[in-house]
């Protein structure tokens, strides 16, 4: 496979995702509004940094989320215990990222707005 095709399967996988996820959707909804107000308010190098890997953290983790979650809905279609655990897991690991990267944004953006 060359690397051409591999770039645009992954830039199909992140396009896919966001058309069909409702909280990708969202995230990337707020990560445009941060960006936003990042270039009104006048980020520093260091904090256009800091957002832009929480940022990246937080929609891999959704794209890896939405992974675990497709498959393990193609391997059992059926109501589990076991996968409902496994799903829970990785939703926990989304909003633990979305929560770190919400009070990261809170630090960067609260002083620059009063």
């Amino acid at each position: 496979m060359s690397i051409i095709k591999s770039f645009k399967d992954a830039f199909n996988g992140i396009i896919n995702t966001v058309s069909t996820e409702r909280n990708l959707k969202i995230q990337v909804i707020i990560m445009i509004c941060v960006i936003s107000v990042g270039l009104i308010v006048g980020l520093s190098n260091m904090e256009w940094i800091i957002c832009i890997i929480s940022f990246g953290l937080v929609i891999s983790a959704e794209l890896f989320n939405t992974s675990i979650e497709k498959t393990l809905d193609y391997i059992d279609k059926e109501y589990n215990n076991e996968i409902r655990f496994i799903k829970d897991a990785s939703a926990g690991a989304v909003l633990t990222l979305a929560i770190a990267s919400a009070v990261i944004g809170l630090i960067i953006f609260i002083p620059k707005l009063v």
